[in-house]
């Protein structure tokens, strides 16, 4: 006999379709959130009862950095091994943004088209997400400071996080990053955890960053001893008080070679072996992105081979590390949220050629920057956090640049004067500051020589404006559209 129609269900789904429909016509979004708030409103429980349709469950990814693109990287290989996944892949993180995925991917009946849910949840978001959907897998990726006005202490953070454990099935688990001494003490509380980390001493930098924000024992409080240092409290570590100590990773990535713009190269480790792997994005960041879809892809079942060809053939995020051809020229987006991602950027993109582990003195891949920076509620309403950035140690950039020369920093955004005023303490080039984002960008452009790349450095609501910008000028696609 068949299941009764479930006409609150039907409701939901028809009334999130028409405020999808009705954002997008308008132009007054990509209609990644709000239909999820309109569908939540008809019928409270559509997300439970449209994950529950999914016959291969459900996963979630979160953490401070790297969401969107571990999030897209598994997808990507989910793609490659034929398993057809509905994600929030726009960064509509929250739970509404969840629910708006898998209604859109819904038939009127509220089946879904998909197999499997693969979503990238807010921290904050992760308990109701837990809750509702029937994660058979939670990844932890990272945690750092951020948003403060909003998250509070990292701490208060991990704790929200791990509240949801117990919402997950019996045989449910937990990916979490041993590198990362407050991320690795959540599987004490998990029933299943299955940890990934970097293992390369070439790697240290050799002392932990003044921004570091984990340096203590989560269990005694002891300042940690660091026998490697990646970035940020981000390493390999021990507490000389307790047993507490960096878990041993099951996938693991050693002999990583970082090859500037064109991706890293590095030996993945796996419960099948040791893989040569590749992915095309820069930065020893990415390479944690990676091992973490390639950590949570194999607990679903997804064998390395296919893994490794998944990551190679994955072009990255939008707004995170994209592309984008304008002209005789090339934009390329970087977001950023909290210092030490933006650190990790500077790093890799601004005080070295890009790509490489460390800064060289008198080189600089980046030449003409554009920095823009909203104080949005997605953004985080505090920006004090711009002074823990180290922009001194693009130190170089003032001698290299000659003081006649367009090349150097343009700022914009609602607190564009903040950051000029932060690069100036720094005594970097500010060759222009614009709150408008729309003339920010045209300004930096018109300053870019043809076959050079313009460096754009938003926070969250700025890349979406000056993506819009792109979209706008016929540079790039609306970012819902894949």
């Amino acid at each position: 006999m068949s299941k009764p129609l479930d006409l609150r269900l039907s409701a939901a789904v028809v009334a999130a379709w028409t405020a999808q429909f009705a954002s997008r016509t308008l132009r007054r979004g990509g209609g990644t959130t709000y239909p999820g708030v309109v569908a939540r409103r008809v019928d409270p429980k559509v997300l439970a009862k449209l994950s529950r349709k999914l016959s291969r469950g459900s996963v979630a990814i979160t953490g401070t950095n790297g969401k969107t693109t571990t999030t897209r990287m598994v997808s990507e290989i989910l793609q490659t091994a034929g398993v057809e996944a509905v994600n929030n892949s726009t960064g509509a993180n929250l739970v509404t943004g969840v629910t708006a995925a898998l209604v859109s991917d819904s038939s009127l009946l509220g089946k879904p088209s998909s197999e499997m849910g693969l979503f990238e949840v807010d921290e904050a978001s992760v308990p109701k997400v837990a809750s509702e959907a029937e994660l058979f897998l939670l990844a932890v990726l990272n945690l750092f400071r951020d948003q403060l006005d909003r998250y509070g202490e990292l701490a208060y953070t991990a704790e929200v996080i791990a509240s949801a454990f117990p919402d997950l099935p019996s045989g449910g688990t937990v990916v979490l990053n041993a590198d990362d001494p407050l991320v690795a003490n959540l599987g004490r509380g998990a029933k299943r955890p299955i940890y990934f980390g970097v293992e390369d001493p070439a790697l240290d930098t050799g002392a932990l960053q003044h921004i570091a924000d984990s340096k203590n024992c989560p269990i005694c409080g002891t300042a940690l001893r660091y026998d490697a240092v990646y970035f940020g409290h981000v390493g390999v570590y021990r507490c000389p008080n307790c047993s507490f100590a960096r878990p041993e990773p099951v996938y693991r990535a050693t002999n990583v070679r970082l090859d500037g713009p064109r991706g890293t190269n590095f030996l993945l480790t796996t419960p099948e072996g040791e893989y040569e792997a590749r992915v095309g994005l820069p930065g020893l960041y990415n390479v944690y992105n990676a091992l973490a879809a390639a950590a949570v892809a194999g607990e679903a079942g997804v064998r390395t081979e296919i893994v490794l060809r998944g990551l190679a053939e994955f072009g990255g995020a939008f707004g995170r590390v994209e592309r984008v051809r304008a002209g005789e020229k090339e934009v390329f987006l970087l977001l950023i949220k909290n210092p030490v991602g933006f650190n990790e950027i500077l790093r890799t993109f601004v005080a070295s050629p890009a790509g490489s582990a460390t800064p060289e003195a008198g080189a600089t891949s980046a030449k003409h920057v554009l920095i823009a920076i909203n104080d949005n509620y997605a953004d985080g309403r505090d920006v004090s956090w711009l002074w823990d950035v180290d922009f001194e140690m693009l130190a170089n950039v003032q001698a290299n640049i000659p003081e006649d020369s367009p090349a150097g920093f343009y700022v914009s955004g609602i607190r564009a004067e903040d950051m000029a005023v932060r690069l100036k303490y720094a005594e970097l080039p500010v060759r222009d500051v614009r709150v408008d984002r729309k003339a920010a960008l045209l300004s930096a452009l018109e300053a870019t020589p043809p076959g050079e790349t313009l460096y754009v450095l938003p926070t969250y609501t700025a890349m979406l404006e000056l993506r819009q910008v792109l979209s706008d000028l016929n540079y790039t696609h609306p970012f819902w559209e894949e």
